[in-house]
């Protein structure tokens, strides 16, 4: 049995948006004594210990993990007794995300896991609001189905996301068979294995592949589509009678007409008659995968590939080290997943990693614990080879590196402890000397490398060089590294000895200038491996004089690859991307407020995700504007208007940087991710909305998008195992009595109780308006997939 039963609640946050207040109850289930004991626990919210009530004190070992020790005056809390401890903190809580999370106690040494707390519901104004000045509507059932208002579908609804740029529906359909066959051109021998496996294993279709020509079946070839399109993943797919051909500008063309085949075909291996032809808008339409802060295990990799296959997304980002994580096996330096690799409550602590973000206590069972081997490694990439996506590794330096920081202190130790000073220092990270004070966004105080260590770029080269290796193997290039580059915090390196010698010598005097250094040091390295360097925005950037960034000059003779995230609107940033793209930079858009799909997609309390960046529900992803950002772009993250003549003011594309626009990305950064089932219902469906946004010239209107993508998309979901959001409904009750249903996907199985159950498949199906029988005061309904799984439920009470 636990110690403790934990209750947390948030109190209510201040009217001018400085903190909020909560509490924590701790119920003693076994008597807890005077002292001994530790109570650890993560939150992205930290407590003020300046005003913590409650006989206990704060402990801040790093990042997002704290402790709460007895005070001298605590005497100990009897069986069944409640302590109650009070504390404001800066920022805001309106979510459950805002809860702590992951406790686990040390008694006398004893380690027990306690898990998240009980968390009280947000009901009033003061839980659900910022403060004063925040506009935003809470998401309510009434306030849904205001937003959700009827939408009529479309007479005729295409099967594909993204849509093509042309779909000729003809009469009739054509049924797939077994004595059918895969004639494939030479060249195509994989994209003709990948087509045959998916029939298999989608379809439990067996099609032999062939070179010659036989009966009617599916062909592949490659030529001139009839587009011409300055691309290689144009296509034409052709359906007749007599069969189907796949016509590609070259292998991808191909492979993006199989995806197309496979998204119209039934489950009963039927195919409408027609003709699809199509290319991309843009040659970048990514995804970023986080897996440093939560390990996502291989096999949940392989499955994403598959859906990013299936709407045509085709690089993977995988962010594979930040300060809580380092996943991927370096044989030249194990400890990088030995100690980088491990999260949990180590004792002594340099044999792994803290907990963080809920991670827990052990790191055996925890989702803060894995790496890939290189196997492991070698499989995802050849998994990505046959579908046609990049794998884009990301080494993050020279912040966010605590996990290689403390690695490579670790292996310093070992060999130290061995007699070998000289080997110890090869590839050390930190200066032992440095008493620099700094914390970053993520609340760490240790998570730069110190820059002026010969052992950092000899680091940086020693991973690439292994990188590279575990590419070559797979039989797939390596061309472009991302080496992150963000969120440096200010104040690092100053007060290093070792840095504070190569300032002098180099006449630097701030951490922005070594940073910069840093990054030219960095670039000559990359490039010298014959690899293109591509980071974060703060790679290519500088401060100007009003404090705001500005395309760095210095790099334009072999611009790097810059990846905008920090243009919310609002903030006076958002035409950052385009000056970059202008000045002469390549340039993916990655808008926070648009495509981190790690965001919370309403303002929810139990929407699981930050808001820091907004709330991108799926109409938002889907109205993204890439060449055009100001048009959706009227009210701030706080819901207040944005100065149009301030928008009107700001940069826009020239041709030039519409050239250096490469395309968009989406991220799932990993903080929120803690499962696949999380994962999936913080992608699913708004990644299919980039989708939509990355290949189409023009994408869909919401009432096209919602159908199609209710109608065609999530039933193969369904099929395939993607457990995606299905949103609660919206519900309205009129003056008359009457109630009305909808929802965000218009066509979704909604079903209700008025008991107080929950609904489940035997529940009442709504179909048309109905009148509320007195003497009900409850009402709840949810939505339901295809196959019978349930969404979280809309819930209506109400007296008298």
């Amino acid at each position: 049995m636990p110690h403790l039963k934990l209750t947390w609640a948030c109190l209510g946050n201040d009217a001018d948006g400085a903190g909020f207040s909560a509490r924590l109850q701790l119920r003693a289930l076994r008597d807890l004594p005077a002292g001994g004991w530790a109570l650890y626990f993560n939150t992205c919210r930290p407590p003020d210990p300046s005003r913590l009530a409650g006989q206990v004190r704060l402990r801040h070992p790093g990042g997002d993990l704290f402790c709460l020790e007895p005070a001298a005056s605590f005497a100990g809390l009897p069986e069944g007794q409640v302590l109650e401890i009070g504390y404001w903190s800066a920022g805001y809580a309106i979510s459950m995300t805002d809860a702590p999370l992951g406790f686990y106690l040390v008694l006398d040494g004893e380690v027990s896991s306690l898990g998240d707390p009980l968390i009280e519901p947000f009901v009033t104004a003061a839980q659900l609001h910022r403060g004063a000045e925040d506009l935003v509507p809470a998401s309510t059932p009434a306030s849904r189905y205001a937003a959700q208002a009827e939408v009529a579908s479309p007479e005729a609804l295409q099967p594909f996301t993204p849509a093509p740029l042309s779909w000729q529906p003809g009469e009739g359909v054509l049924e797939l068979d077994a004595g059918m066959q895969i004639v494939y051109q030479d060249g195509l021998a994989s994209e003709a294995r990948l087509l045959q496996a998916l029939l298999r294993e989608q379809h439990a279709l067996a099609l032999e592949c062939v070179t010659e020509a036989g009966s009617n079946g599916i062909a592949l070839c490659m030529g001139e589509p009839g587009l011409h399109a300055a691309t290689h993943e144009a296509y034409r797919l052709e359906i007749t009678a007599h069969g189907v051909v796949i016509c590609g500008a070259g292998t991808h063309g191909v492979a993006n007409g199989i995806q197309s085949l496979l998204q119209m075909l039934s489950p009963a291996a039927a195919l409408p008659l027609g003709e699809v032809l199509d290319a991309p808008r843009y040659a970048y339409r990514g995804l970023m995968l986080d897996v440093a802060r939560h390990f996502v295990g291989k096999q949940s990799v392989l499955r994403l590939l598959d859906d990013m296959a299936r709407y045509k997304l085709n690089t993977l980002h995988l962010h594979l080290s930040d300060d809580e994580g380092w996943r991927v096996e370096i044989a030249a330096l194990p400890e990088l997943t030995e100690v980088g690799g491990q999260r949990g409550y180590a004792q002594p602590q340099e044999q792994a990693l803290c907990a963080s973000f809920g991670s827990g206590p052990d790191a055996a069972t925890s989702a803060g614990s894995g790496f890939y081997s290189r196997a492991d490694f070698i499989d995802i990439l050849r998994h990505a080879r046959q579908r046609h996506i990049t794998v884009l590794p990301e080494i993050d330096v020279p912040g966010h590196a605590r996990a290689a920081i403390k690695s490579m202190d670790a292996r310093y130790r070992r060999l130290m402890a061995q007699g070998q000073p000289a080997e110890a220092e090869e590839y050390l990270l930190s200066d032992p000397d440095d008493r620099s004070v700094y914390q970053s966004v993520q609340l760490w105080r240790d998570n730069v490398m110190c820059v002026a260590q010969p052992g950092c770029l000899r680091f940086v080269a020693t991973v690439l060089g292994e990188l590279r290796s575990m590419y070559a193997e797979a039989g797939v290039p390596l061309t472009t590294v991302h080496t992150g580059g963000d969120e440096v915090p200010g104040g690092a390196w100053l007060a290093s000895p070792l840095c504070r010698a190569l300032m002098a010598q180099h006449g630097l005097q701030t951490t922005a200038q070594v940073q910069e250094y840093f990054f030219g040091q960095l670039r000559t390295l990359v490039h010298g491996l014959d690899l293109q360097l591509a980071g974060w925005e703060e790679m290519a950037t500088i401060d100007g004089k009003d404090g705001k960034p500005q395309p760095n000059p210095r790099f334009l003779d072999a611009p790097m690859r810059s990846y905008v995230w920090h243009s919310a609107r609002g903030k006076g940033r958002e035409d950052l991307a385009y000056q970059l793209a202008n000045a002469g930079y390549p340039v993916v858009l990655c808008n926070a407020d648009r495509l981190y799909l790690d965001l919370a997609c309403a303002k929810d309390p139990a929407e699981p995700g930050y808001y820091w960046g907004g709330f991108p529900d799926l109409r938002h992803v889907l109205e993204f504007c890439p060449e055009d950002i100001y048009r959706n772009a009227r009210y701030d993250l706080m819901g207040q208007a944005v100065n149009a003549e301030a928008l009107s003011n700001m940069v826009r594309l020239t041709a030039a940087g519409r050239r250096n626009l490469l395309g968009i990305q989406a991220h799932l950064w990993g903080e929120n991710a803690r499962s696949v089932e999380r994962m999936d219902y913080l992608l699913f469906p708004r990644l299919l909305a980039v989708a939509e946004c990355a290949w189409c010239e023009r994408p869909a209107t919401w009432a096209e998008f919602a159908h199609r993508v209710t109608r065609h998309a999530l039933p193969q979901l369904d099929r395939l195992g993607v457990l995606y959001r299905l949103p609660p409904p919206g519900v309205q009750l009129s003056d008359d009595g009457m109630v009305r249903i909808n929802s965000e996907l218009p066509g979704l199985t909604l079903r209700y109780t008025l008991d107080g159950r929950e609904p489940d498949a035997h529940a009442a199906q709504y179909t048309q308006p109905f009148a509320l029988p007195s003497p009900v005061r409850e009402l709840r309904v949810a939505a339901f997939s295809s196959t019978g799984r349930k969404g979280r439920s809309s819930v209506l009470s109400w007296t008298g």
